[in-house]
């Protein structure tokens, strides 16, 4: 029985290739799954004039999702240090997504001014591995 080159090409593929190619598949997969870390919540209530905790501590290289509820006015969320702000408006959770890379700590402060105590505002993340 007579093969075509172009039939043997392809089904020499078939057998090498593809089961490396499935493997190399599979290795991808294990080592995304392995590195998707679940998200740590931090739950946060801005009022005038703190927020409550003023402080936390998070995981090198672990996501974060801050969880902001702001009782009494439409404060600001602003850590200088990551370039990161948000709004955080009265009667709705605003979350904030993070996943800190150094260890170190962070303040974070309230930018939108809420009045006369405004200036004491402010927290700080302790990030450690």
């Amino acid at each position: 029985m007579w093969i075509s080159r172009r039939t043997w090409m392809v089904n020499a593929f078939a057998c090498i290739a593809l089961p490396a190619l499935g493997a190399i598949g599979e290795s991808v997969s294990a080592k995304m799954a392995k590195a998707a870390k679940p998200a740590k919540v931090v739950k946060l209530v801005a009022q005038k004039f703190k927020y409550t905790p003023n402080e936390f501590e998070v995981k090198v290289g672990q996501p974060v999702v801050l969880e902001f509820t702001s009782v009494d006015f439409i404060h600001g969320f602003n850590i200088p240090d990551l370039k990161m702000r948000a709004d955080l408006l009265p009667g709705t959770i605003t979350k904030v997504h993070l996943t800190i890379e150094k260890p170190g700590v962070y303040d974070f402060l309230c930018d939108n001014f809420c009045g006369s105590g405004h200036e004491e505002m402010s927290g700080r993340i302790v990030a450690r591995r």
